[in-house]
């Protein structure tokens, strides 16, 4: 039994990947604005290592001005297929320039195109604006690779806190919790 929850993650990630038909990589991410007022979004999982966790977004988005109001945030891997899930808590910091610039250029060339021309999170009168305005941006970027927008990066969430949960008949679930400590993790149990 592994006492490093990041390999505990990459086992469990990597049985996801072979048994969740959609999305196995989809979290949800929960922020608080500088009131407190808690929200919920599912996101994309982009890359995992034993710095955190990395997701991308807009910085205009509701997400990005919670994040900048209070950086903090909690993560919700749910793989029903497997009967599991991995909490996890953390700080969030932005990626490197060059980290969002290299994953940016795998993105689909609609996607690339769509971040340019969504105002996430914003109000939007009719999806023909939205359609009008990628047309736009298909024309602007014309025969060019189309670059990373200035408004849109990545996030890098640091754990210090997983919760592996794993459901077991009669809701006699098992729950493994880890803390970090220092440059070290604690690890224990809890009731279900």
């Amino acid at each position: 039994m592994t006492t490093d929850p990041f390999q505990l993650f990459d086992t469990w990630f990597k049985e996801a990947r072979e048994t969740e038909l959609n999305d196995s990589n989809a979290m949800t991410i929960a922020t608080a604005d500088a009131t407190g007022q808690p929200a919920a979004r599912m996101v994309l999982l982009k890359g995992h290592g034993p710095d955190g966790f990395i997701f991308y977004t807009n910085q205009e988005s509701r997400k990005a001005a919670d994040i900048a109001a209070n950086p903090k945030a909690a993560i919700l891997f749910h793989w029903k297929s497997l009967r599991r899930q991995i909490r996890i808590e953390g700080s969030l910091s932005v990626v490197p320039d060059e980290t969002a610039d290299a994953y940016f250029a795998t993105r689909s060339r609609d996607s690339q195109l769509g971040a340019w021309a969504s105002d996430q999170s914003r109000p939007l009168d009719s999806r023909e604006t939205f359609e009008t305005r990628f047309e736009d941006m298909k024309a602007r970027f014309e025969g060019q690779d189309v670059r990373r927008p200035p408004h849109w990066s990545g996030y890098l969430l640091k754990p210090h806190h997983f919760e592996f949960w794993q459901d077991r008949e009669h809701r006699l679930h098992e729950r493994r919790v880890f803390e970090r400590d220092g440059n070290s993790w604690t690890e224990g149990m809890l009731y279900p």
